[in-house]
């Protein structure tokens, strides 16, 4: 795989990033392509057909004929249909597959036609080849409403947003029953309305026999800059579940992996409308759907949460780098450091405030106590949810402004309690928090509506939680998370 990995790199580096971009083009790094490969299981099935979709070089072919090879899978014949568009991929594919079509065992063909298109006529038809296998790292792009391939995928069954979850789809169509099906994908198919049909879709099929998650958002794709969580799936069609494994390693080292294997009505849950897929991970963090306490809404609490709403490019004529006497707070997530506000800033990459006059006024929040939390996290952020209380003496202003990148929990538009807005924070800085969220939520931000879905502590102890924090010796992460379990037990 050493050898394929140079050669990898050599094309991405000479590849047109707007070619790639065209493609949706992320080719597979070969420990990631040995780590899929194993993912499969035996079979009763002796001759084996390999379904390889947007294959590249080759390597993830090449990770499961290494592994044919090595008898771990028990099968006399491997057969490879490989299929792949990009003319200057395309010779290194037939260089790389060469030496294993010479072997008797091994039989391979590539082709050169648009999967989709390819795979749709061959759904329609009902005598249609059927694959054992399919092993995929599909392209990432999405698909417009009104686009050839969303009319080709509606006459097969299926609606989807992205070419990623259109091959993932289509090659689960071509499978036999009991085939099994592993791809590297986004994270952001497992929850959200836009993949609701594709998650209803691959359940209906199949059943999710393993999970991989990466720590690491940039870990899977690192060398092409690529910042997006992915997972790697195992499905099996039309397969019963009673247990997902689910295994997670910081990056495609894989030197940090661990497994563990939860009932499946954890990962999806029989009452759920929109079929999230949620993925625990392996912690010893309390589980937060375990401590009683955390019960209540945000509507039971008398609490909102809205996304800031001072757009900057829609109020641009009203922006200032710096205050000035007719200006108001202008917050970015960039004044948050540290759980603390810092504002104004010298230097400010964005401007520090927003002048107060009739037509920015319905933009802005009465001066007040608030609890912020960022919708994008940094790399460097160990958790996912960032909060920060701000207290109302912190700016000697009658209005604030929260821009668009913040989430802002308010009681009807104007400041909470002081204890509460600082018992919020601490919560969803928990460790506890972060945990759950991860298990909703793949995408690399947090919106309003991913806030309102989680459950609270009740009023008084966030009252209890936001009085130890406001006190002269404020606890340390650790004790608020070790508070938090005795508040809420």
């Amino acid at each position: 795989m050493f050898e394929l990995d140079q050669v990898r790199l050599q094309i991405t580096s000479k590849t047109d990033p707007r070619k790639k971009a065209q493609l949706g083009q992320f080719l597979t790094p070969g420990r990631i392509a040995e780590f899929m490969a194993n993912l499969f299981k035996p079979t009763v099935n002796k001759n084996c057909s390999l379904l390889d979709p947007g294959a590249g070089m080759g390597v993830l072919s090449i990770a499961f004929l290494e592994r044919f090879l090595s008898g771990e899978l028990n099968l006399d014949s491997v057969s490879v249909t490989a299929f792949e568009i990009d003319d200057i991929i395309l010779p290194e594919l037939h260089r790389q597959l060469q030496p294993y079509s010479q072997l008797n065992t091994i039989t391979v063909q590539v082709c050169t036609n648009d999967f989709i298109s390819d795979a749709v006529k061959k759904i329609m038809k009902s005598d249609r080849p059927l694959y054992s296998h399919a092993i995929l790292n599909p392209p990432y792009k999405k698909i417009t409403s009104d686009s050839n391939y969303r009319l080709q995928l509606r006459q097969a069954g299926i609606e989807t947003v992205n070419l990623y979850s259109a091959f993932v789809a289509l090659s689960l169509s071509l499978l036999k029953p009991g085939g099994q099906l592993v791809a590297i994908i986004p994270r952001s198919f497992c929850n959200g309305p836009y993949y609701r049909s594709f998650r209803e879709y691959i359940l209906h099929y199949s059943c999710l026999k393993h999970i991989h998650l990466f720590h690491s958002r940039d870990s899977a794709f690192s060398d092409e800059g690529v910042l997006q969580e992915n997972v790697i799936i195992l499905l099996e069609r039309n397969g019963s579940e009673n247990e997902v494994v689910i295994s997670t390693s910081t990056d495609d080292t894989f030197s940090d992996l661990k497994h563990n294997t939860f009932p499946v009505d954890r990962i999806i849950s029989p009452n759920d409308p929109d079929k999230f897929i949620n993925i625990p991970t392996v912690t010893t963090i309390p589980n937060l759907e375990n401590l009683h306490g955390i019960s209540y809404s945000l509507s039971d609490l008398g609490i909102q949460v809205s996304t800031g709403p001072v757009i900057d490019f829609r109020v641009s004529d009203f922006l200032s780098s710096m205050p000035t006497n007719n200006t108001v707070p202008l917050l970015y997530p960039g004044h948050l450091t540290n759980q603390k506000i810092n504002w104004p800033i010298e230097g400010f990459k964005k401007p520090n405030a927003i002048e107060r006059n009739p037509e920015t006024e319905k933009w802005l929040f009465p001066n007040g106590n608030y609890c912020l939390v960022k919708r994008f996290s940094s790399k460097e952020e160990r958790h996912r949810i960032v909060a920060t209380a701000i207290s109302h003496g912190s700016f000697q202003h009658e209005r604030l402004g929260f821009e668009n990148h913040l989430n802002v929990f308010h009681q009807d538009k104007h400041g909470l309690p002081p204890t509460i807005a600082h018992g919020l924070a601490a919560y969803l800085n928990s460790s506890a928090v972060d945990e759950y969220f991860r298990l909703f939520s793949g995408h690399t931000q947090v919106n309003a509506t991913d806030l309102k879905r989680l459950k609270y502590p009740s009023y008084q102890a966030l009252q209890r939680l936001g009085e130890l924090v406001l006190t002269d010796t404020p606890p340390n992460q650790e004790d608020i998370e070790i508070q938090l379990m005795l508040l809420s037990a």
